[in-house]
């Protein structure tokens, strides 16, 4: 086996194993297996209608088999015959054939005719497509995300009454809880998430230009819109009525769309967990054997976030383009989605290795309660808003101008005592005194409901 040294990208280099699982499914050997997954479902849905003989049992398992027992050296079967003909879906009708024909009793029955009958490639490129997305989605891509929310879902709980300096414009504002920061992220991706969990999959089938011109013209007493419906709804997909040649992608974008708000959200998690980092509210767990720098031995990098936000990035970069691009073809249409299509896998190769990145950093999390504390207690003037809004219900004029003054006119350091000179000096009843004498900026965090 080659080494992954010798590897041109990332992904197939240093992401390798992050990235494994997804060779199931956006592989040149997957997406042969998946095209001929819909030749043979196709071929046994024909045999449903009369056209060709009924099909026992045991010959739908082979049949299934040939697909289902899909190996490596019959992926390579395939491209030698493709290298051939110069025609990979057609290499894949030619494919089946011979395996049909290895059987003696669909041999005999002659079925091996009716492989890819009437079809054009794009019926079948754009349903495999469309299955390895929908596949790859809801079994890698959703699974990894419900796993880094079940896990922020622990932070956000074990954390939902620590007060926490918040900024905004970067300077210090109204304190809050660091479990609700969190939450508000937590939040945002369960939206999409779900968006996501209930999109539906459409895919093109219909012929050379969409309108079943091969199919009607062989056996017009067939309802091949009534057929084809049914056959795609059978592979958990929905079919689009009125396409060309090729399926008009714009369920891709749709998708993609959707992956790439997911995306956002993360890197915009993993920028504000790297300041929190920076201003060392948060800590990272020391492993023993790594090295933060190669020359500065007290470093423990947040390694994981930026990484997570850099494949991010180029994530929704591909899958910006996609959606861009592939909804827009030249007349019935054009060979540029092909070799488009081909790059989905990368897309969602960087958005995988991005969220295992993610979560490897989530988990390595600690929070540095002194430094929170501390930063709170350093700023104190936070209490400033919550007073001289109380004072307005109070009827004291000029309470925000006073404050004001206080706040950004003294010491840092003397503005705790400021304050409560500041209060005590008022004409209002000592029970607002008590109270407003009470707030610090460790009980001024606001409400919230987990």
């Amino acid at each position: 086996m080659e080494s992954t040294l010798n590897s041109i990208t990332p992904i197939d280099g240093r992401y390798r194993k992050k990235v494994e699982e997804l060779s199931n499914y956006f592989s040149e050997y997957s997406f042969i297996r998946y095209r001929i997954l819909v030749e043979i479902e196709y071929l046994i849905a024909l045999s449903k209608i009369d056209l060709l003989d009924d099909l026992t049992e045991q010959e739908i398992v082979y049949l299934k088999n040939i697909y289902q027992n899909f190996s490596l050296s019959d992926a390579e079967r395939v491209k030698s015959i493709e290298a051939e003909i110069q025609h990979d879906v057609k290499a894949i009708e030619y494919y089946i054939k011979e395996k049909i024909n290895e059987s003696q009793t669909l041999e005999e029955k002659g079925i091996s005719i009716f492989v890819h009958f009437a079809l054009t490639s794009q019926d079948i490129n754009n349903t495999a497509n469309i299955i390895m997305i929908k596949s790859t989605t809801q079994k890698v891509l959703l699974p990894k995300i419900n796993e880094i929310l079940k896990k922020l879902k622990q932070l956000i709980l074990e954390w939902s009454k620590v007060p926490i300096l918040t900024r905004t414009h970067g300077q210090p504002a109204s304190p809050s809880f660091l479990g609700k920061e969190l939450l508000v992220f937590y939040e945002r991706l369960v939206i999409q998430s779900r968006k996501l969990n209930a999109i539906q999959y459409y895919t093109k089938f219909g012929g050379a230009v969409g309108n079943f011109n091969a199919h009607h013209m062989a056996l017009p007493n067939i309802d091949w819109i009534d057929f084809s419906n049914k056959f795609i709804k059978m592979l958990g997909l929905e079919r689009n009525q009125y396409t060309t040649q090729i399926d008009h992608y714009d369920n891709y974008g749709e998708i993609f769309d959707i992956i790439r708000r997911i995306n956002t959200i993360f890197i915009d998690f993993s920028q504000d967990i790297w300041s929190y980092i920076s201003h060392n509210y948060f800590s990272l767990k020391i492993v023993e054997k790594e090295v933060g720098s190669s020359t500065m031995p007290h470093k423990v990098n947040p390694i994981n976030f930026e990484n997570a936000e850099g494949n991010f990035m180029l994530g929704n970069n591909l899958l910006q383009f996609l959606s861009n691009k592939l909804p827009i073809s030249r007349m019935q249409r054009d060979l540029t989605d092909s070799t488009v299509l081909r790059n989905v896998g990368v897309a969602y190769s960087y958005t995988l290795i991005a969220l295992k990145s993610f979560s490897d950093g989530l988990g390595k999390l600690d929070i540095n309660t002194e430094k929170l504390n501390q930063d709170l207690e350093d700023n104190f003037c936070i209490v400033s808003e919550g007073i001289q809004t109380r004072l307005k219900v109070l009827g004291i004029d000029n309470s925000y101008e006073t404050f004001k003054e206080l706040t950004r006119n003294n010491d840092k350091t003397k503005i705790k005592e400021g304050i409560k000179k500041l209060i005590d000096s008022l004409d209002i009843d000592e029970s607002e005194k008590k109270y407003l004498n009470t707030i610090t900026p460790f009980n001024y965090t606001g409400i919230y409901r987990l």
